[in-house]
C-alpha cells in the first residue's frame, strides 16, 4: 500500500565532525525511512558537521553564544530558529551545549550519549568509564530536559569494553552503535509522528 503521509520534519543541531548527522543524512535518502532534514544548526562557524549539511543541499544556520548578550538570549534566538522550519522533531547529535526553557518548551528533543545512563553522564563519558573499570559501557538514547543527561531513557545497547581499548578506541566503537541507535531511534518516533 502506498504511504501517503509526508515524512517527519527534523532539525538537528552540531557542535562537531557530524558524524551522527551523517548517519541520518544517509538514512533519510531512502524515502521509506519518513524523515526530512530540514535544517542543521551548529553553535559553532566553520565545522565538517555544517560542511555534511551544505553537501548534503541541507539548509544550516550558527548560533552562536558568543552573539549574545547572555544564555538566556542565546536560548530564545535558537528557539526562534528552530521555530522557522517548523520540525516535527529536534535531535541533538554532538551538540555541545545545555538548551534553556525556551528550546525545551517548544519541541521533543532527542540526544544520544557514549554510555550507558544514569552512569557517566557529562562530557567525559568515555573516559569516565574507563577510569572506573567497567567491562560493558555503551549509548543511551533519551528525551532532553534541563539536565546533564538527565532526560527520560528510551533506548540503550551496550559496547563490550576491551582490555587494551583506549578512550579513543571504545569511543569509535561506541560511535558506530550511536549512529545505529540514532536512525533506528529517529525513524520509529518519525514513523510514529507522521501515523498519529
Amino acid at each position: 500500500m502506498l504511504d501517503v503521509n509526508p515524512p517527519a520534519g527534523i532539525v538537528v543541531l552540531v557542535s562537531g565532525s557530524g558524524t551522527l548527522l551523517q548517519a541520518l543524512v544517509d538514512a533519510s535518502l531512502d524515502p521509506a525511512y519518513g524523515v526530512r532534514i530540514l535544517a542543521v544548526g551548529a553553535d559553532r562557524d566553520g565545522i565538517e558537521g555544517l560542511r555534511r549539511a551544505e553537501r548534503a543541499g541541507i539548509e544550516t544556520f550558527v548560533c552562536r553564544v558568543a552573539d549574545f548578550p547572555d544564555r538566556a538570549a542565546w536560548d530564545v534566538a535558537l528557539a526562534a530558529e528552530i521555530a522557522a522550519r517548523a520540525p516535527d522533531l529536534v535531535v541533538t547529535a554532538g551538540f555541545m551545549k545545555l538548551l534553556g526553557p525556551a528550546t525545551l518548551a517548544g519541541w521533543t528533543i532527542l540526544n544520544t550519549h557514549p554510555a550507558l545512563l544514569p552512569s557517566f553522564p557529562g562530557a567525559h563519558a568515555v573516559r569516565d568509564a574507563l577510569a572506573h573499570g567497567v567491562k560493558v559501557t555503551g549509548t543511551t538514547a533519551h528525551l532532553v530536559d534541563a539536565g546533564i543527561d538527565t532526560g527520560p531513557i528510551l533506548a540503550q545497547r551496550a559496547v563490550e569494553v576491551l582490555d587494551d581499548d583506549t578512550e579513543d578506541s571504545l569511543h569509535e566503537r561506541i560511535k558506530v552503535v550511536e549512529r545505529e541507535l540514532l536512525v533506528d531511534l529517529v525513524g520509529r518516533l518519525a514513523h510514529d509522528l507522521r501515523t498519529a
